[in-house]
């Protein structure tokens, strides 16, 4: 296993995560005295396993039929339109 893959990755989806409504979801479910917390982080975890799997298998997928060049500049430009769009309705 490459370490510093793992570790820069790690630390992009750890940081894009931070303050995500997925995190707020999640902190909301543990408020809830009836659930336990170990439930809640174990459905979370296995949700964001879930999710990262079909990233994986979607970049897989679509490197197979578009250039990595041309994907790399597709994400680049929706990146751009979200915060593009999310500053406008701000």
């Amino acid at each position: 296993m490459d370490w510093k893959i793992f570790f820069v990755i790690f630390a992009t989806v750890f940081i894009a995560e931070l303050g995500d409504k997925t995190q707020l979801a999640t902190m909301l479910f543990a408020t809830d005295k009836e659930v336990r917390k170990f439930t809640v982080f174990l459905a979370a975890s296995a949700a964001l396993i879930v999710a990262s799997a079909v990233g994986v298998l979607a970049g897989s997928l679509l490197s197979e039929y578009i250039n990595e060049k041309y994907l790399r500049y597709i994400a680049g430009v929706g990146f751009i339109v979200i915060g593009s769009f999310t500053l406008y309705n701000a």
